[in-house]
């Protein structure tokens, strides 16, 4: 191979060229995800249930709030504008209907043709104060939307706007969202009011338009710090540019290849350019020492690259593989979004490896050898002396190491026991952003926004409009305004009630279900009545057999809403017995509740899938298990330290912190990887001398693990700076994770493999599988040249 890549080094460059140019022009077609993320299989009885509920009573996931408080909210002139402001949205493109206390509808009673009529509170115009004060005690004598449509206690007053679900989830769907808020901002500047936004197509669109500005910054970020410290370590642009190229190269690949697969860029795919830049910088700084110190040993260029390919192919192979293998075991989760991360992260993971070993020999192939200045950072003083310091601890105070990591098993096993699970549907979002603020405003004044839907189902056509049915869902909704997380529900017996003051001439204390001496009376009229306003026909389906209970509630959080959960089932099958209803507990928010709880199983599953997977990989590599084992224990301390951070510091466990195991663990294997395929070597080139081939490992090996472990340190902490709570938590993490997996490496695997000698280091483990090629065999340097094309 390092033959026919020297030889034929044109050919490659071409090839990687032609496949460059259509990469980017597929990048060229890549756009942002505006889906609801799916966390649930398709096949999964609560995802089923969901899309039950949707076929019968339409999208619920699609309403827009829009809340102020306004102690003056009835001024004449502010409300005129606020009457003109709803038909103004009313008449947007792509949205449904929209609903507020300025377009609510009242039912009044047609004595004379026995029947019930709609008209609507307020007119498209009102003329005096006067009038509309008087209007005003109509509206706030109608019991059916207090605390549905304003607060009167808080003074403050809520918009709710359908967004068409045909474009709920496409590029659309933001243009439509940024002309509501613009038009609802002008009218707040108008006035000097604050207008909060939240809903579920709101925070989507704001989520995506995060992500989308976010990528940017990471690309720019992650292309700053690599050059930086490349240039720290090498001092020569050449070692700069070139790396860059190489990683360049593949985030266009990626971008391209996201494409391909037909995928979109959600918050995980996103992260996966500046990620291939970290990812793929250690792979140029291997192969760049190797090639200096080379150079420096012999003054051979094309010697010291075919040397490189050669010594080092195999070993960043297996690394790369193992950290592609740590991404891609997010495949088997079932869930869209990781699936789609973990094959793209993999696959490019792999695409960088091999321009890494074809592009940094054949750049380097084309220009002068290394000057003395260049192979300065081989000798660097500062490096040296801590592997130095390193290498003394490790000979002589093995004792005190491991004390020191059985202290640290200790405490990160303790700290794991204080290690939480939860999820928020905002939680990777900071408190002080305004989409989180906003959502805290309608929890204090509304009790939150995010669905929650009850679907009964009487098993029997016209069973759910008798009265026996409307008792029981009277019931249930009386059991659900006892718990404080929950909205005030609304269902079809609130429209029969509200006929039954419609009845009454209007009396609000008449507002109840009708009783045995009335309801026949309110049945002949309401049998007339043309239910143009949907007050029922929303919360029953078109066979009058099933029922909804619609409720709106807080984000409390997975761990709280398992026992809401469990809570309101229970009382669900108290009223209506299993036995006799069917009934479904749904939206948005179970769906995110259980999907976050399966999300997280599935993500344990692949951490140990990643475990087991990179270690079958290094027992192929190395031939032996016990050395695999061996290997395994510096990297698993570093997980567990990660861990007992997690809990220590009150990060709860969920899928965006969850990630950080399998990464670290697949990116921290490749120091050990490096240092025992060097550790072999030395192994035959000293005559099996334990203690010489574990110090001489240390010093060959050292020097890389440290650079590129300080590259993936500020590659990753890059991360910090994103706005998602989830994605800095990761990056920090991640960064501590590998920075501690590397003085693992360097410290307590050397000591485990003095200590341990013979019992570890068999016959097989010195006789692999995959030939690394041996250092001291000599090459006929005449038959390296590369031959002109």
């Amino acid at each position: 191979m390092a033959r026919v890549i020297l030889r034929k080094r044109v050919w490659f460059l071409t090839a990687i060229t032609i496949i460059t140019i259509f990469m980017a022009y597929q990048a060229s077609f890549i756009s942002m995800s505006y889906r609801h993320v799916q966390m649930l299989p398709e096949k999964d009885t609560t995802y089923l249930d969901y899309q039950y509920s949707k076929k019968i009573f339409g999208e619920q996931a699609n309403i827009f709030v829009i809340g102020v408080k306004d102690t003056s909210f009835f001024q004449l002139n502010k409300f005129n504008d606020w009457i003109a402001l709803n038909d103004t949205i009313k008449q947007m493109n792509c949205i449904d209907n929209v609903v507020s206390i300025a377009q609510i509808i009242n039912i009044t009673k047609n004595s004379k043709e026995k029947k019930f009529e709609l008209s609507p509170v307020f007119p498209k115009h009102i003329n005096t104060q006067e009038e509309l004060d008087s209007l005003v005690r109509v509206a706030r004598n109608l019991p059916f939307y207090k605390n549905l449509l304003y607060n009167e206690t808080d003074d403050v007053y809520m918009m709710a706007v359908s967004v068409s679900p045909e474009k709920l989830n496409t590029e659309e769907r933001v243009e439509i969202v940024e002309d509501l808020v613009k038009k609802i901002d002008q009218y707040g500047e108008k006035y000097n009011l604050k207008f909060h936004y939240s809903g579920l197509p709101y925070i989507r669109t704001a989520v995506s338009n995060k992500v989308k500005s976010e990528l940017f910054m990471f690309l720019v970020l992650a292309f700053i710090v690599c050059a930086f410290i490349l240039y720290l370590f090498f001092k020569s642009f050449k070692a700069v540019i070139f790396p860059m190229i190489v990683v360049g190269v593949g985030v266009i690949w990626s971008m391209g290849s996201i494409v391909l697969f037909d995928y979109e860029i959600t918050i995980l795919t996103g992260m996966i350019p500046p990620l291939l830049i970290v990812i793929g910088v250690p792979n140029s700084i291997f192969i760049l020492n190797k090639y200096y110190s080379e150079y420096k040993r012999h003054g051979n260029k094309i010697k010291a690259l075919q040397r490189v390919i050669q010594k080092t192919g195999n070993a960043i192979f297996l690394t790369n593989l193992t950290t592609a293998s740590g991404f891609a075991t997010f495949i088997i989760t079932s869930s869209s979004i990781l699936t789609e991360f973990g094959i793209i992260a993999s696959l490019n993971i792999i695409g960088v490896f091999v321009l890494s070993i074809l592009l940094i020999p054949i750049f380097f192939s084309f220009i002068d050898p290394p000057k003395a200045k260049h192979t300065k950072h081989l000798d660097n003083k500062s490096v040296r002396f801590i592997i130095k310091n390193l290498i003394n601890v490790t000979l002589n105070h093995r004792r005190l190491i491991y004390i020191v990591f059985a202290i640290i098993i200790g405490l990160g096993i303790y700290g794991i026991s204080l290690m939480k699970s939860t999820g928020y549907i905002v939680d990777d979002l900071p408190q002080k952003d305004p989409i989180y603020k906003d959502l805290m405003f309608f929890e204090k004044h509304f009790n939150g926004v995010m669905p929650l839907e009850i679907l009964i189902d009487t098993k029997k056509k016209k069973g759910a409009i008798n009265a026996k049915t409307f008792k029981k869902i009277e019931k249930l909704e009386k059991t659900l305004r006892k718990y404080p997380e929950l909205s005030r529900p609304i269902s079809m017996i609130d429209a029969i009630k509200f006929l039954r003051q419609a009845f009454y001439m209007g009396n609000s204390r008449k507002y109840s279900l009708p009783n045995n001496m009335d309801k026949n009376f309110i049945m002949a009229y309401a049998s007339k009545f043309k239910d143009k306003g949907n007050l029922i026909s929303t919360y029953v389906d078109s066979t009058q057999q099933i029922a909804r209970v619609s409720v709106q509630m807080k984000d409390i959080g997975t761990d709280k809403m398992k026992l809401l959960d469990e809570r309101i089932q229970a009382d669900i099958n108290t009223i209506f017995p299993p036995n006799k209803y069917n009934t479904i507990l749904t939206g948005t928010s179970i769906i995110f509740f259980k999907g976050t709880r399966y999300l997280l199983k599935n993500l344990f599953v692949s951490l140990f899938l990643a475990i087991i997977i990179i270690a079958l990989i290094m027992s192929w590599m190395f031939a032996s298990f016990r050395m695999v084992f061996l290997s395994l224990i510096p990297n698993l301390i570093p997980l567990l330290l990660t861990g007992a951070l997690m809990g220590y510091l009150g990060i709860p466990i969920k899928p965006s912190t969850i990630l950080v195991f399998s990464i670290s663990f697949g990116i921290s294997v490749d120091d050990t990887i490096h240092f025992l395929a060097k550790y072999r070597q030395e192994l035959a080139a000293h005559n099996w001398d334990i203690k010489r081939s574990v110090v001489e490992a240390m010093k060959e090996t050292g020097v890389s693990m440290i650079y590129t472990s300080i590259v993936l340190f500020f590659g990753f902490a890059i991360f910090s700076a994103s706005s998602f709570g989830g994605t800095a938590a990761l990056g920090i993490l991640v960064s501590i994770t590998l920075l501690f997996a590397m003085l693992s490496n360097l410290i307590l695997l050397p000591s485990l493999l003095l200590s341990l000698e013979k019992r570890i280091t068999t016959k097989a483990f010195a006789e692999p599988l995959i030939q690394i090629f041996d250092e001291e065999e000599d090459i006929d340097i005449e038959s390296l040249r590369i031959i002109k094309e």
